[in-house]
């Protein structure tokens, strides 16, 4: 089953359907404060948002796509710690007193514009008692959550399985069945080189569970996709389920 998303009763600054759940769960009052210093950005895919050891100057929420935050070997190979949605929030960790970038946050699926908040205006919110610092909390506790599970799905599970749980986990986020997904960006979220991420979509094609072509993926089947996924991402799911986020 996929996730239900927010509902979309209330507009973002530039008049679009507001999706991010964090946001959309606060009382009207909070949303209308906080909208107040809301801005909106448009980004590309593969755009940087975030750099390891740079101040952290905005945090953003997610209204849709998929965002990944990296970390980067002395080699240059990256490979993907946490996946951030409509579900979350990009720099979380400034919340955690840590006002440096962790790793390299980049936009992997666009889908719309980007809704950002001011470090300085987010500190405040959070500083003051209230559903919106609850909800920030709560999320930390999940991303968390979320970070260790990825670190003991990379060490255990086969990249076949691997790759079923991310295509999940965008097809989560995103809107339809269709968006697009380059092989070499799949490769640096799954820590593989791009070849392997190609005999691993082709074999899933072949199986009929997914079509892919021209840089776009199309999940065809499912419930397939969720039976050839590792445990990980019902344990995903379940974490921020159990959180209530």
């Amino acid at each position: 089953m996929r996730r239900p998303t927010a509902r979309a009763t209330r507009l973002l600054p530039d008049g679009t359907p507001l999706h991010n759940e964090l946001l959309a769960a606060l009382p009207a009052p909070n949303y209308r404060r906080l909208t107040a210093h809301l801005r909106m950005t448009n980004v590309k895919s593969g755009e940087t948002l975030q750099q390891p050891g740079a101040r952290v100057t905005r945090v953003y929420f997610p209204n849709g796509g998929v965002f990944s935050v990296t970390s980067q070997m002395r080699d240059g190979a990256l490979v993907e710690v946490a996946t951030v949605g409509r579900e979350g929030m990009l720099g979380v960790g400034v919340y955690l007193g840590d006002p440096l970038g962790a790793g390299r946050t980049f936009q992997q699926v666009a889908d719309g514009a980007l809704p950002w908040l001011g470090v300085a205006h987010f500190l405040e919110e959070t500083r003051r008692p209230g559903p919106f610092r609850d909800a920030v909390r709560l999320y930390a506790q999940a991303n968390l959550l979320q970070v260790m599970q990825g670190t003991a799905c990379n060490a255990l599970h086969d990249v076949t399985q691997r790759c079923c749980r991310w295509l999940l986990q965008t097809h989560d986020r995103v809107e339809g069945d269709n968006f697009p997904m380059k092989h070499e960006f799949l490769a640096v979220m799954l820590g593989v080189r791009r070849p392997t991420v190609s005999v691993v979509m082709h074999a899933l094609q072949r199986a009929g569970l997914i079509a892919s072509r021209y840089g776009r993926v199309r999940i065809v089947d499912r419930m397939r996709l969720e039976e050839a996924s590792c445990e990980c991402y019902e344990v995903i799911r379940a974490h921020f389920k159990r959180l209530r986020l």
